[in-house]
């Protein structure tokens, strides 16, 4: 049942609310002013508030700043008989869902209650499939090199420092990125992944800043890049190593001006973008044979983190290997399965040139195969990666 706290002086007010609210089979607590109202706030959880703003000790307006503060996603309805527009976008712009002037219509009580629980719910559920999501892209491990990397990300995190990140195919270079992301201050903004190595070299400047109608035979419309997608948020550009040099050059001019142009077009466009890349080749020598720009890697390297392969963190394989079998059995749909300690051995015991990619493609294929206990001779069975 939804509870909802009624916060006015007059009494007459509160009770009819009260009754209206219950009949309708919500749950109501009063309030007669703004200092009991707070102090209910800290100790209930409620789905909504309906605030009167004319009130002795504690007004309505001072009440709503502070609930912004203690719950930022509780919702606040704004009541008054002395209402105005200006008094009306003063409570919006502090943070109120709504304002309704006295006398109370009945109807516009309710509709608005109903919207502002869809609204609370919507936010609820968000915030659940983000950390779900979050869950996705954690970085498992407690050795000594992944505390460090996450240390490293966690401090580099909120600022807007450009960060390139190094490491062989399937070491999870994106994890470092997404973790980068989420604990940023640009968390809420989108997070965009370009594969440099995945988009053919004539293609991937239309991929990055887009194009304009006509700039191309196919260019049947306007399409923005992933610069402007990323607009506010976080550009990843994954296996930065493969881009051609006439791509790089437009990368570096728009880190260096944070202004891009669509292919076929002269028109300049501003973006606010953090650049996250990666790749698994080595700059310096690519750099000597000519196959990348030395200004483009000072840019990109403000902050450098390598990821190391699976094979230089061994004492992770355990929590790894339980990590993916609870992941993968739940998607599944099936019991969770167990492994023994012995079977945990043999998988040290393998050189993972696949890295991550290849251990968690190995543990499914243990789960799919094997019964209730993965043992090591089903680890040497089915899980023999490639020499």
């Amino acid at each position: 049942m939804s509870k909802i706290l009624v916060v006015d002086d007059e009494r007459s007010i509160r009770n009819t609310l009260k009754d209206i609210l219950e009949f309708e089979k919500y749950q109501v607590d009063l309030a007669e002013n703004g200092l009991m109202a707070l102090d209910q706030i800290k100790e209930n959880d409620y789905d909504m508030i309906l605030c009167d703003i004319k009130m002795p000790e504690m007004d309505g307006i001072e009440l709503l700043e502070r609930i912004v503060i203690l719950k930022p996603d509780l919702p606040v309805v704004m009541i008054s008989g002395h209402g105005n527009i200006d008094t009306a976008v003063d409570s919006i712009k502090k943070g109120a869902y709504d304002f309704i002037e006295k006398p109370l219509d009945l109807n516009r009580i309710l509709i608005t209650i109903r919207n502002a629980m869809d609204k609370s719910t919507l936010i609820t559920e968000t915030k659940v499939l983000k950390k779900k999501v979050n869950k996705k892209y954690e970085i498992i491990g407690e050795s000594d090199a992944v505390v460090r990397i996450k240390e490293m990300a966690d401090r580099v995190a909120p600022t807007d420092a450009r960060v390139l990140i190094t490491g062989g195919n399937g070491s999870g270079k994106e994890l470092v990125a997404r973790r980068l992301h989420d604990n940023s201050n640009r968390s809420s903004a989108p997070f965009v992944e370009v594969n440099c190595a995945a988009i053919p070299s004539e293609l991937i400047e239309s991929e990055l800043f887009g194009h304009e109608k006509g700039a191309f035979t196919s260019a049947n419309k306007q399409r923005k890049g992933k610069f402007e997608q990323a607009n506010g948020g976080t550009l990843f550009l994954d296996e930065i190593g493969d881009m051609s040099l006439s791509a790089q050059a437009k990368v570096l001019r728009a880190l260096q001006e944070n202004v891009i142009s669509r292919v076929g077009g002269d028109k300049q466009i501003k973006v606010d973008v953090r650049v996250v890349a990666a790749t698994n080749k080595d700059l310096a020598k690519e750099i000597e044979n000519n196959n990348f720009r030395e200004d483009l890697y000072h840019r990109l390297s403000v902050i450098l983190i390598h990821v190391p392969s699976l094979n230089e963190r061994k004492e992770d394989i355990p929590l790894l290997a339980r990590h993916f079998i609870g992941q993968i059995c739940k998607e599944y749909g099936m019991p969770l399965k167990i492994i023994s300690d012995d079977a945990l051995e043999q998988l040290k015991q393998f050189n993972w040139t696949g890295n991550i990619r290849e251990f968690r493609n190995v543990i499914e294929r243990l789960i799919i195969l094997c019964g209730t206990e993965i043992t090591a001779d089903d680890v040497n069975t089915f899980a023999k990666p490639l020499k």
